[in-house]
């Protein structure tokens, strides 16, 4: 008898290996696609874009590679979904699916491989994934900066406050702000040190606040020293009580820096949320993005479940073409939702943990809901 049970256990970790291998060579194989015809159509997109700059095929290829695990990070719901479509049409035709459920093994039992590697492909998304495409979109931010306006700007938060870096014809210009408002359109307690590539530091200046409209800062209470070797900087200090300083860079680039909490890891989220909240901003999109990112997981495991539910029935029964494409329309479906709870949680409508989890747990519970709807009739 024990020997009965040792060779059913046998069998069935067998099987579960096998469906496990199975999905994730489908889920390898639909990426790898995915991500050339990701590559050709952006290289395209990005040769128009910087087509007046004359960077060439090397650059643009550089730019191309910099940001397709940007776009594969943000389909990946959508190649679980085919990739578990692939797979259970697969295991019908050949007939596998129905001697599995033959054999006695439940549609939900046959489900344990493919989700537990789900599973694991949501927690290498949020661990590996996501530190690469931060990486990756800040490299592309800079190269692609650096390649339309000839030099790069560059904004950054510490323990120190708000960093920024312009460009200009008086040369780089580095803003340091203890604070700003909650909409970055006035930074207060500024500094701006000037620096010219050939002789360094030029200018510094102080300034109660500094607000950023019409391609200048307008700075109040300003006082500014020159920089130059023999001179008395503090002799020849002037104070100003508004000043315009001239500036490349602009209120959305400074919001769109802040608000993409895709640019930072996982990793130095938490210390970012805490630094953006002492310089003035408002978390609570990057506080939502974290938890978006840890309920990942759960969700690839539900479109998973989802995709299952209308392709784990025979291909003699017919409608495999209507199976498929209400799978594709109910994932499409569960991703506007989740993307819809994230907006709400964002705007501080329903709170952070409602809409980063609750969207994932309601996917599981409606697939599980079909799928024993499925395995009664």
């Amino acid at each position: 008898m024990a020997g009965a049970v040792a060779q059913t256990q046998g069998v069935t970790m067998i099987l579960h290996i096998y469906f496990a291998r199975r999905f994730a060579m489908t889920f390898l194989l639909i990426t790898g696609v995915l991500l050339a015809l990701v590559i050709l159509i952006d290289a395209v997109e990005q040769a128009r874009k910087f087509g007046s700059a004359d960077i060439g095929w090397q650059k643009l290829l550089g730019l191309t590679l910099l940001n397709a695990p940007q776009t594969i990070n943000v389909i990946l719901p959508l190649i679980v979904i085919l990739a578990t479509i692939a797979l259970f049409i697969s295991l019908a035709r050949s007939s596998e699916l129905v001697v599995t459920r033959a054999s006695g093994r439940s549609a939900l039992r046959a489900l344990i491989a493919p989700v537990f590697v789900a599973l694991v492909i949501g927690v290498l998304a949020v661990s590996m994934l996501n530190p690469i495409v931060a990486a990756t979109g800040n490299r592309y931010l800079q190269l692609s900066e650096s390649y339309r306006a000839g030099g790069a700007s560059a904004l950054s938060i510490s323990d120190e406050g708000l960093w920024l870096r312009q460009g200009t014809a008086e040369g780089q210009t580095v803003i340091r702000a203890w604070r700003s408002n909650a909409d970055a359109s006035v930074l207060y307690d500024v500094s701006f040190i000037t620096y010219n590539a050939e002789t360094g530091p030029v200018r510094r200046i102080e300034a109660g606040s500094a607000a950023l409209r019409d391609g200048a800062w307008h700075l109040r209470d300003a006082k500014s020293w020159p920089l130059k070797a023999g001179i008395n900087s503090e002799a020849l200090s002037e104070f100003h009580s508004t000043l315009e300083i001239p500036s490349s860079l602009t209120l959305e680039r400074i919001r769109e820096s802040i608000g993409k909490p895709a640019a930072v890891s996982i990793y130095d989220l938490p210390t970012f949320i805490r630094q953006l909240e002492q310089a003035g901003f408002s978390a609570r999109r990057h506080k939502v993005w974290l938890q978006t990112e840890f309920a990942r997981p759960l969700f690839l495991m539900a479109m998973v479940l989802v995709a299952s539910a209308f392709t784990m029935r025979h291909t003699r029964f017919g409608g495999t073409g209507v199976a498929v494409l209400s799978a594709v329309l109910l994932g499409f479906g569960l991703y506007f939702v989740r993307s819809f709870a994230t907006i709400l949680g964002e705007n501080g409508q329903i709170p952070v943990l409602l809409a980063a989890w609750a969207p994932p747990i309601a996917a599981i519970l409606l697939a599980l809901g079909l799928l024993l709807h499925v395995e009664d009739g």
